[in-house]
């Protein structure tokens, strides 16, 4: 076995990588429970790669037979509901983990130098989610998905010039039909699944270059021992391994009991709408969105303008690019930062989360003024993030991490 992993190693340095990225790489000794979310992402978009697989033999991508295919998976074909349930589980969790992912990042400032190139990477990582999310939500061929897929494919339409063309062009024809159920199947199968994975890689990379952040906003790498290893850390394998295999089983735990419970969690994994066969000539009462993706759709509602809406909306995710730059505060953490940093993060964090719940509502008029205030709220921690951590006074961070 020695020689076989020698002769192995030189060909393919499977073991020294392994030394490098694992027994020899060292994380902060002080992580806590919030940098367990991407390792877990990680695996539940194992989980949606390996049953999209399986969910892709039997499914038929034609607008005459979808809808049908998916009920002879949940019907017919053996422990094909389980299949289908593990997939649209864990395609809500997914985001569940990816938001709070962001959020941690945020509340302890991992984009900040050098790690904006992390930052990037995750927040193209999101863009690509949303989209490969959005490809699926149309595959079921329901009553929501069409009229989905009509809404958001006619948002094209506002662009300058060449907006209806552009329009035409992603759906195949000029409605939403079998050739756009064709190519929206294949850019979920095949087309963004690609992308995703090169992302996933560069993003896990760039982090390994410059090391994990943590809830002090401390560089382990500044303070090492005479055998260059950080006093302030420790190996990723097996120690800090031992402690995330306790997080994976506890979100296995919650995963089962939601799979096997409450798969459609009353309507916010599944709606009830989708599944009726998609009509052309019956128009839902309210047309709503998936819960990942209703704060954007409430912005996109409560603003009168179509096209000033669409800008909104698809900024509202962009201005992430720009965060690294926009914040210039001398610490890292929210642990260390002022008190106005703190009321404008928990202002975001408040606005989005009314503006997810008011996504899922019907339009009133109370509602549209709430998620104006919402956005105004929400853009308002960007706008005003240069000036405060320019000017607010700091807590002093110490040099080592002593919890």
């Amino acid at each position: 076995m020695n020689f076989f992993l020698k002769w192995l190693d030189l060909r393919l340095p499977i073991l020294a990588a392994w030394r490098k990225h694992a027994t020899e790489y060292y994380v902060p000794k002080n992580l806590n429970f919030f940098y367990y979310f991407g390792f877990l992402m990680l695996l539940v978009l194992f989980n949606q790669m390996i049953t999209g697989l399986w969910l892709a033999m039997f499914y038929t991508p034609s607008a005459d037979r979808a809808f049908d295919s998916v009920q002879l998976i949940m019907h017919d074909v053996n422990f094909g509901w389980l299949l289908r349930y593990m997939h649209t589980t864990g395609a809500s969790f997914i985001f569940i983990l990816g938001y709070l992912h962001i959020f941690r990042s945020i509340l302890y400032g991992s984009y900040q130098k050098p790690r904006e190139l992390v930052w990037l990477f995750g927040v193209v990582l999101f863009l690509l989610l949303l989209a490969e999310a959005f490809c699926g939500y149309l595959l079921p061929w329901g009553q929501m998905s069409y009229w989905g897929a009509q809404v958001i494919t006619s948002l094209f339409s506002v662009i300058p010039f060449f907006g209806d063309g552009l329009m035409t062009w992603i759906r195949g024809d000029y409605v939403v039909g079998d050739a756009t159920l064709h190519r929206f199947y294949a850019l979920h199968v095949i087309g963004i699944p690609l992308i995703l994975i090169f992302v996933v890689a560069f993003h896990i990379f760039s982090l390994r270059q410059v090391g994990s952040n943590n809830p002090e906003g401390i560089e382990i790498r500044e303070h090492l021992d005479s055998a260059g290893k950080p006093l302030d850390g420790m190996p990723f394998y097996p120690d800090y391994m031992a402690k995330e295999v306790f997080g994976l089983a506890v979100f296995l735990l919650l995963f089962a009991v939601v799979l096997f419970f409450a798969p459609t969690m009353w309507g916010y994994f599944i709606e009830a709408a989708n599944v009726v066969p998609a009509n052309p000539m019956v128009t839902p009462d309210d047309i709503r969105p998936i819960w990942y993706m209703a704060p954007f759709y409430a912005m996109l509602r409560a603003i009168p303008d179509k096209t000033f809406g669409v800008v909104i909306m698809n900024a509202a995710v962009l201005v992430l690019l720009v965060l690294p730059w926009l914040d210039s505060s001398p610490v890292r953490s929210i642990r260390y930062k002022g008190i106005w940093s703190k009321l404008a993060l928990m202002g975001f964090v408040v606005s989005f989360l009314l503006l997810g719940y008011l996504g899922g509502l019907a339009v009133t008029e109370p509602r549209i003024w709430l998620a104006r205030g919402c956005i105004v709220i929400y853009w308002g921690y960007f706008f005003l993030m240069p000036y405060i951590t320019r000017h607010e006074t700091c807590r002093a961070v110490p040099e080592r991490i002593t919890s």
